[in-house]
């Protein structure tokens, strides 16, 4: 059976995309109007409505509720954040741990608040396993196992190759550090869930409801203008496509691939069986799980970049290049050789947002009552939730029926953040940061380095991402 390319996502292939909700009719008034149906604008819509029930919350989705990276993205819930570092320096190591700890917090939050709505999402607790397999990573990877304890990461443990393999064998691995904040979940599931919660609270969704412009309390459309003394922007990697944002966010493009199901005797090979989200140390990154059904979801980088931002196109299509294809496909007969003949079953592609300081934020304008939240940089599916729940304090705090909370006295709070440069500069900025690490990481592997290459601490500088 040939991969099938494209359409949206194998998770929307796997779960069935859901019946069209009505669009906008007209104009519209609500207390709260949310721009983006996945996971930032409903987890906002929950938590909003079940901490003021009386709040009018509309949703607006230009096509349907987790079309966008909520609906592609490769299921890890974990704590992660973008930028972390950064806010160290900007306002303390003190202020980057709780920022840490609050995302440590949200995975254990949303798995709760999952199975408090029947969300039945195949989240599987078993943990983030990251592994190395040259000198250079075993290198990267010691220094940030060092620098997540140094975070505050006490549960965080360290292992050798042997130690390794008896966890999963990956070949070649000569290390893997492994925190227990980290779960694997089937994305849609998690979605369609979440919005059927959200609307059982009553909630108001509208999709095929494209939003082009926002401006102080109203959403503009295409079918009409809801005004709102919140409008809230949840739109991460579409947002370089409203009025004024071209250069506010960065779609970057991620591609994926899933197998077919494996049968037992190619996971005896492999092991795997504590089910952990599983990653590397490589500089142009991949990502996986080992599915509810015996599947191996991968992920990785391939076309970066689309010329003037365009994330629509990667969208719509859905569809991967067959190089692209092949590169995941080497990367997972690499990690795991028996998958060799393991046809692949689904591919497609979607866009993330990356700010121009690779930093993840949540801000609210109280003279305007713009507020938005985004810049995930890939590590979105936990992060969402915990930009939720301060975009609703930062809301009740605005309106007089709260004060400051430790949510809202995060570093990663109105963090201001410069625009990317124009077209054709940043077109090939990405394309030559990525060529590096790639060119970075095929050194590594050749064993002409131990340590970091030079050319990805290049990248790295010119990206600002330290």
């Amino acid at each position: 059976m040939s991969t099938v390319n494209g359409g949206i996502s194998y998770w929307y292939a796997n779960e069935g995309i859901p019946a069209p909700r009505e669009p906008l009719p007209g104009d519209a008034t609500a207390d709260v109007c949310i721009v983006g149906g996945g996971y930032t604008g409903l987890w906002t819509a929950y938590y909003l409505k079940k901490a003021v029930p009386f709040l009018n919350i509309t949703v607006l989705e230009g096509k349907f509720c987790g079309y966008g990276a909520s609906g592609r993205n490769g299921g890890w819930l974990y704590n992660g954040i973008a930028g972390r570092d950064r806010y160290a320096k900007l306002h303390g190591h003190d202020a980057a741990v709780r920022l840490q700890q609050a995302m440590n917090d949200t995975v254990t939050e949303v798995i709760t608040t999952a199975a408090a709505e029947n969300i039945d999402a195949d989240i599987h607790h078993g943990g983030v396993l990251e592994v190395a397999y040259t000198p250079a990573q075993l290198a990267r990877l010691k220094h940030f196992h060092a620098t997540e304890i140094a975070f505050g990461e006490k549960e965080r443990v360290f292992r050798g190759a042997r130690e390794t393999a008896d966890r999963i064998r990956v070949t070649g691995a000569v290390g893997s550090t492994w925190t227990p904040h980290g779960a694997r979940l089937h994305p849609v599931k998690l979605l369609k869930g979440l919005a059927a919660a959200v609307e059982s609270l009553g909630v108001t969704i509208h999709e095929s409801t494209p939003v082009t412009e926002i401006k102080p309390k109203h959403a503009v459309t295409p079918y009409g203008t809801v005004r709102a003394p919140y409008i809230l922007r949840c739109t991460e990697g579409f947002t370089a496509g409203l009025k004024g944002q071209r250069r506010a966010w960065l779609p970057m493009n991620s591609s994926m691939i899933v197998t077919d199901p494996l049968p037992q005797h190619i996971w005896d090979t492999i092991g795997w069986e504590g089910r952990e989200t599983l990653g590397d140390m490589a500089h142009a990154y991949m990502y996986a799980q080992r599915t509810a059904d015996d599947r191996i979801a991968l992920g990785g980088r391939g076309v970066p970049y689309r010329y003037g931002s365009r994330a629509a196109h990667i969208n719509d299509t859905a569809r991967t290049q067959p190089a692209t294809i092949e590169a995941l496909r080497e990367i997972l007969i690499r990690f795991f050789p028996t998958t060799a003949r393991v046809p692949i079953a689904h591919a497609w592609s979607g866009v993330l947002g990356v700010p121009r300081d690779w930093c993840s934020t949540v801000s609210l304008d109280r003279s305007t009552g713009i507020g938005w939240a985004g810049g995930y940089v890939g590590s979105g599916v936990a992060t969402t939730n915990l930009a939720a729940r301060t975009l609703r304090d930062l809301i009740q705090q605005d309106s007089g029926q709260g004060g400051p909370t430790d949510l809202t006295t995060l570093p990663w709070v109105n963090h201001k953040v410069r625009k990317w440069e124009p077209e054709p500069f940043r077109w090939l900025g990405v394309q030559g940061m990525y060529a590096a690490y790639r060119t970075a990481d095929r050194r590594e592997a050749s064993g002409r380095t131990t340590e970091t290459d030079p050319l990805a601490r290049a990248a790295d500088r010119i990206a600002g991402r330290h």
